[in-house]
C-alpha cells in the first residue's frame, strides 16, 4: 500500500472519511492527501453538484460499490467533504482507495 495517510473511521454500517476535491482536473484520480482528507481530482467543474455526482459515480467504481451504498453527508457545495460508505470496513476502504 502506498504511504498515503488519511483518517477512515468507522460508521454505523460502513466507514466514513474525509474527502477533498479538486475539480477541473485532467481525470478522476486519488491524488493523495490534504490534512486528514484523501484528495481526489474530478475532470467535473463544481457547479450545481456536478462534482457531487462525479466524485459518487468515481468513489462507486474505485470501492466497487453501488452508488446507492455512498453519499456525501457533508460539505455538499464545498471542496471538502465527508463521504458515507455502507457495507465497508475501513480497511477495505482504505485498500480499494489506495491500490
Amino acid at each position: 500500500m502506498r504511504e498515503i495517510e488519511f483518517k477512515i473511521t468507522k460508521a454505523e454500517e460502513g466507514a466514513a472519511f474525509a474527502v477533498h476535491v479538486v475539480p477541473k482536473s485532467v481525470k478522476n484520480e486519488v491524488a493523495g492527501k490534504h490534512g486528514d482528507a484523501l484528495k481526489i481530482r474530478l475532470t467535473s467543474n463544481s457547479v450545481r453538484g456536478i462534482a457531487n455526482d462525479n466524485l459518487l459515480d468515481f468513489l462507486s467504481q474505485k470501492l466497487e460499490v453501488d452508488r446507492k451504498d455512498i453519499e456525501v453527508a457533508a460539505g455538499q457545495t464545498s471542496a471538502e467533504k465527508m463521504v458515507i460508505v455502507v457495507g465497508l470496513t475501513p480497511v477495505e476502504v482504505e485498500s480499494r482507495l489506495l491500490n
